[in-house]
């Protein structure tokens, strides 16, 4: 934890926090768009019934939302792994 001369949290640990979560949801849309794009390939409508065009807008969603968050955390995570490397030396 980042200190000033009177004990409290410094200004750089919020700007720095701040910053993490603004990449965190940058990264989260980022990955549920191209998810969202990669998925247009698939042939869903013949999974699903006739006439049943909002539920399959609703799959297309829901499954690039899940893939797209979970690729997100990935690279979030390794990207944080990576960063505590140099304490291992």
């Amino acid at each position: 934890m980042v200190l000033n001369e009177y004990g409290g949290i410094t200004m750089e640990l919020y700007e720095s926090i701040g910053q993490e979560a603004l990449l965190g949801i940058l990264s989260h849309i980022f990955f549920i768009a191209i998810t969202f794009y990669a998925l247009q390939a698939f042939m869903l409508e013949k999974i699903f019934k006739k006439n049943k065009v909002f539920q399959i807008q609703l799959i297309y969603i829901l499954l690039s939302i899940a893939i797209g968050t979970t690729v997100s955390n990935f690279f979030l995570q390794v990207s944080n792994w990576s960063s505590k490397l140099p304490y291992l030396f």
